[in-house]
């Protein structure tokens, strides 16, 4: 029981920001492709998708992070670093969630099938780069993004189409506004470390860029909706958003760390309005 305990805070089942977080632009592309209501099997597929990649790429993080969580305060006590799971043990639950997301997503097109080891590759790699780029917040919005090509061709939509790519875009940036809230907390501790970040990177101008990125992700939004026709309803879901990106940099404007991180978390109520959004445009429309 112990050991299961574990493998549930390795896959970060206790913490379900990052699930929410990734399912959000997921709901939204099955939305967009189908016009409306997507598929039911498509929806749980796509739903028991997101929260088993996003464990496996937890645990797939806290392998790569191993060495350096035990120097870090906030992750010191991880499964990893303290012993309770091993590094065999940790590297095949991988195996095991990513089984289980690729059976999943058996049930879809070959279309998808192919899309989905670009995601796998992507979610493999983002913990890595920390140690390569101060842009790892860029390979998290690549992989938390990928979900969208998937869940749009899945639900019937063209590769082709340019809202796709907007939409995949406009997630990228919306990830590394919220990502570098996150690597704020650590700012000081990655220092110390050599970890690379884009909290780091950006400096003084932190959250003067973030809100630039969230301006961005907005304004690709917008030409979705335009593109798409969604009507009012849409608009004011990305009015509330704006007004909500901007209590959110005020609310870290000291960039105290638990003003940081609550910055963050209150991410998770973007993707909610953009979803309603979604969903009341089409409704309405």
């Amino acid at each position: 029981m112990r050991k299961i305990r574990a493998l549930a805070e390795l896959a970060r089942l206790d913490k379900p920001i990052g699930t929410l977080l990734l399912l959000w632009p997921t709901l939204w592309a099955l939305w967009l492709a189908a016009e409306g209501f997507p598929d039911w099997h498509l929806l749980f597929i796509f739903i028991a998708g997101v929260f088993s990649m996003r464990s496996a790429g937890c645990v797939i993080n806290d392998y790569a992070d191993r060495k350096v969580d035990g120097f870090v305060e906030r992750t010191k006590n991880r499964p990893l670093p303290s012993g309770r799971v091993s590094e065999k043990e940790a590297l095949c639950f991988f195996a095991v969630l990513c089984l289980i997301s690729f059976v999943l997503v058996l049930f879809t097109d070959i279309k998808t099938i192919l899309l989905s080891f670009v995601g796998l590759g992507l979610a493999a790699l983002y913990p890595f780069m920390k140690r390569v780029t101060h842009l790892p917040q860029l390979f998290l919005g690549l992989a938390f993004s990928w979900s969208i090509p998937m869940a749009y061709v899945a639900q019937g939509g063209d590769l082709g189409d340019i809202e796709l790519w907007m939409l995949f875009i406009a997630n990228v940036f919306w990830t590394i506004a919220y990502d570098s809230y996150y690597a704020m907390v650590d700012r000081d501790d990655d220092l110390k470390i050599g970890i690379k970040s884009t909290a780091i990177l950006f400096a003084q101008y932190d959250l003067l860029i973030i809100l630039f990125l969230q301006g961005l992700a907005l304004s690709l939004l917008v030409w979705v909706g335009v593109i798409r026709e969604l009507g009012l309803w849409f608009y004011l879901s990305l009015v509330l958003c704006a007004a909500l990106f901007l209590q959110q940099s005020w609310q870290a404007r000291k960039r105290e760390k638990p003003a940081c991180f609550k910055s963050f978390l209150d991410n998770n109520r973007i993707g909610l309005c953009v979803f309603i959004g979604f969903v009341t445009g089409f409704f309405v429309h």
